[in-house]
């Protein structure tokens, strides 16, 4: 049974990440990012929750009359 040449494999993994590396730089490279972000101003707004206008009670079971 023949064995398996592995010489050549460091070259093939070392050269795949170099590849790879040069392939997301340019991916990279080519987005627009924004240096100066601005924060824009937001409104915050009261909501009427129907149950703020009205008072209600809890009853707990051990707080009822026998």
């Amino acid at each position: 049974m023949p064995q398996l040449d592995t010489s050549t494999w460091l070259t093939m993994i070392l050269s795949m990440f170099l590849v790879l590396f040069i392939i997301f730089q340019l991916k990279i490279s080519k987005h627009n990012f924004h240096y100066n972000p601005e924060l824009t101003p937001t409104k915050m707004s009261k909501q009427n929750t129907p149950w703020e206008t009205k008072w209600t009670k809890i009853y707990l079971p051990l707080s009822l009359p026998l």
